[in-house]
Parts: structure tokens; sequence; C-alpha cells
């Protein structure tokens, strides 16, 4: 990464610690799209102008091993983050952008949980909450703390972007130990995303614990 570019990156941050901002914090979703497998969220709450680390960015366009090597320098660098999934059958529940929502929330509430822990015996006055969110794209309802939703998030956020690869760390974790369990559906190599060796294994097995059946039902024309 460029210094250039890791300066655009930080321009958000920036302009919220001119506005007197101290602790913000940033959440991304993984695996709203695949056909199996938990929809997982991160926030990463930082101080605006603490360090970050270079090298963060949209988790889609950094290879696995960076991401691994990033997802122990964000934790390391942060002030807090969480880390929350929601299942398939939660997502055949209540539909995938109802249970993106629940997971940002959660993740939310175990970032700002770790955030007041982090402060506790802190002399100085400090907000135990984050004073706003960034968040990629949306708007997430049920949330009290400041939102500023940015398009495209992950590319133009440094704290955004570290929660996309938290995110998207321990979602492919998980799915690799779900290829364990389910080894003839290939879930290490495409992480439950709709791939043709995924599609053909479905055709071949049928849908397993983990498919979201309403995926599936929009693509086969049938519910498993």
């Amino acid at each position: 990464m460029t210094e250039e570019h890791f300066n655009e990156l930080r321009e958000y941050e920036r302009k919220l610690a001119k506005e007197g901002y101290t602790i913000i914090g940033g959440v991304d979703e993984a695996g709203r799209g695949p056909l199996a497998g938990p929809v997982a969220a991160a926030c990463v709450i930082v101080r605006t102008e603490g360090s970050f680390a270079k090298g963060a960015d949209d988790s889609k366009k950094i290879s696995e091993k960076k991401r691994e090597a990033l997802y122990d320098e964000i934790r390391s660098l942060c002030v807090s983050y969480g880390v929350s999934m929601v299942g398939n059958e939660r997502i055949d529940e209540i539909n995938i952008l109802q249970a993106t929502y629940e997971a940002m929330r959660a993740a939310i509430e175990k970032a700002t949980e770790g955030l007041k822990e982090s402060l506790k015996g802190d002399a100085q006055e400090k907000p135990a909450l984050p004073q706003a969110l960034l968040v990629d794209h949306v708007s997430i309802p049920g949330v009290s703390v400041p939102q500023i939703s940015i398009t495209h998030g992950d590319a133009r956020s440094v704290t955004i972007a570290s929660a996309s690869i938290l995110a998207k760390v321990e979602r492919d974790r998980l799915m690799k130990e779900y290829d364990v369990k389910y080894p003839q559906y290939g879930f290490a190599g495409h992480k439950g995303y709709g791939t043709k060796a995924h599609c053909e294994a479905i055709e071949k097995y049928g849908p397993c614990e983990i498919h979201r059946l309403t995926f599936l039902k929009g693509i086969y024309g049938k519910k498993g």
C-alpha cells in the first residue's frame, strides 16, 4: 500500500478528529451473499488520533495471508472490537438484510463492552461509547450512536476496512471448520459462495445443515 492511499483511507478519521471526536467505531460485514454459513459483522473502535494498521483495505482486495496478518495487527492497535455472526437458520427466518443488522448490533455491543472495560481506571475523562460509527453503505436500525454511512466504505475508511477484515477472517475460519464436517461441498475453498463446484455439489448431495434454504429456493426453484 502506498503512503498516498493510506492517507486517503484516513480522511474520515482525520476529519472527525478535527471536529472533536476522539473515539469512533467502524462497522462492516462479511458473508451476505453466500449460499451457506452465517453472515458475520465486526465493529472496531479506535482513537481518531491513534495508530491504524497500514495495509488495511477492503478485505476483498487483499490476500488471505495478508488478511490473517492484519487481523492480529488490527486487534493490537484498536481500543476494542467485537465480532458477531448470525446463522443460516436465522437468515432464513428474518432475511439476510435483517440478519446483517442483527449481527452488526451484536458486534457493536461487544465492542462497546470492550471499550468500557479498557477505560476502567483511566483518570482522564473519556466517552464510554463511541461518539460516532462509520458504517459501510447502510444505516443500522436500533443503534443510538450517531452513524455515518459511507458507500464503498471498506475502500474509503481505514476503520471500516479494519472491521471488514476481522469479519471476513473469523467467518473464513469458521467455514474451514465446516469443511471438515461437510467435506463434499468444498467450503474451505469457496467459503459458501455460489461457485460452479459448490452448486454442483448441492445438486449432487442436496443441502446440508448450514445451507440457507431461502437462497437455494431462489436458485433451484425448490426449498431443499
